[in-house]
């Protein structure tokens, strides 16, 4: 007998010992049980080909269910896609510089399901002098220095601001804001959508949309001079 035979089937012997004192053993390591050729027949191996079964059966399951979490989200992505648009087309309606900031705020509150919508104006603008969600100041004022990281970056922000920085956004409703989405327009100001769930806006979520409407304001603005 070759002696690398009897190695090997000792080795098999072995193995098969270890797992009758290690039934559970399979289910440590699943995809071993995968890579297993059992055959399907009456008797001790049929237990194995049906937990072969189970586990692609689960392993389907999953796929499944992310096919449908990626559908729901290409949904989600088209919807944005058309309310983007529909608001790049109403801000170019506008006829003043007021009536199109009224109707950025009136789609970031529905399209992003913000609590509370607050913009920060460089430039005074006529019209909206009684506006509770709209404040002038300038670009060089003090009060804005804890956001010339963000205004120089020129990228949204989502998440948890610091509290001095809800205080200037959401002035006595501050307290109501624990997460915000935040899009600095350079040259132009802040548009703030503040949410009472501190799970809406998180860092890492998609901004891609929150960035075209941000630039789709600052073109609309240019038209009036600001």
């Amino acid at each position: 007998m070759d002696f690398n035979d009897a190695t090997e089937k000792l080795g098999a012997h072995e193995v098969a010992a270890w797992l009758r004192r290690h039934p559970g053993f399979l289910q440590q390591f699943p995809d071993l049980a995968l890579t297993l050729v059992v055959p399907r027949d009456n008797g001790p191996t049929a237990s194995l080909a049906s937990y072969q079964l189970d586990i692609l059966r689960e392993k389907n399951r999953e796929l499944t269910k992310r096919l449908h979490e990626l559908f729901a989200n290409a949904q989600e992505n088209e919807r944005l896609a058309v309310r983007t648009h529909q608001l790049t087309l109403a801000l170019l309606k506008q006829d003043s510089a007021a009536d199109t900031l009224r109707a950025m705020a009136a789609a970031m509150a529905e399209d992003f399901h913000g609590d509370l919508v607050r913009i920060v104006g460089f430039r005074a603008v006529d019209g909206l002098e009684d506006a509770d969600w709209f404040q002038h100041i300038a670009a060089d004022s003090p009060r804005l220095a804890g956001f010339q990281d963000i205004l120089n970056a020129g990228d949204p922000v989502c998440g948890r601001l610091h509290p001095d920085k809800n205080a200037l956004l959401y002035g006595v409703r501050a307290d109501e804001v624990q997460s915000s989405a935040l899009l600095a327009l350079p040259g132009v100001g802040l548009v703030a959508v503040g949410s009472h769930d501190a799970n809406r806006f998180f860092p890492g979520m998609g901004t891609l949309f929150l960035r075209m409407m941000g630039e789709a304001l600052a073109a609309a603005l240019q038209r009036f001079g600001g």
